[in-house]
């Protein structure tokens, strides 16, 4: 069966699960997957089933969380980026969710 993400991007979910990374908690998906100590993420787009490798303070990262914010999943991607910054303080996770606060991302949501 063919698949729309990469060789990589299979391997880090499938990773994720196999250590208890919980890319599905109670059914509900995780949207990022966290990369190089916060440099980079995949992100999750459920709507269209594509993941992105970007970096996180690029404008495409922006722009992706945009899509899924106005989408109405911008209040569930906020609650990943505060467990992030909890779980991981010293990845910056706080910049990236003030950066996408300071671009409007979540304005929509």
């Amino acid at each position: 069966m063919a698949s729309n993400t990469s060789k990589t991007a299979r391997a880090s979910v499938r990773a994720g699960q196999s250590t208890g990374g919980a890319l599905s908690v109670l059914g509900e998906y995780k949207y990022l997957i966290p990369l190089a100590n916060g440099r980079f993420a995949y992100v999750r787009n459920l709507t269209n089933g594509k993941t992105a490798h970007l970096k996180t303070d690029s404008d495409a990262f922006v722009e992706e969380i945009r899509i899924l914010a106005a989408a109405g999943h911008g209040t569930k991607i906020r609650a990943e980026l505060e467990s992030l910054e909890s779980t991981n303080p010293q990845h910056g996770w706080a910049a990236t969710e003030k950066r996408l606060v300071d671009a409007g991302v979540f304005e929509a949501a």
